[in-house]
């Protein structure tokens, strides 16, 4: 498939730059970047799931929390 994008000046000049270093061309770095996109979203959503405070429970589900109610057992600045 053909598409046409406009890459800014500066940005362009860095690809050439670096196409030249790696004996490559424009379109083989963005593509390879395009390719790799899909799988660094998803190992970036990974990473931010697992950061949020967790609370253990000897009972799930039996600890209801409202809006204020959070603050009894996560300190928030």
């Amino acid at each position: 498939m053909r598409t046409t994008i406009d890459i800014p000046d500066p940005i362009y000049r860095e690809l050439k730059a670096r196409a030249a270093r790696e004996g490559t061309s424009v379109k083989q770095i963005i593509l390879r970047s395009v390719a790799s996109a899909p799988a660094k979203a998803e190992a970036v959503s990974a990473k931010v799931k697992g950061r949020y405070p967790l609370l253990s429970s000897k009972e799930p589900g039996a600890l209801k929390l409202g809006e204020e109610g959070v603050y009894e057992y996560i300190p928030f600045p």
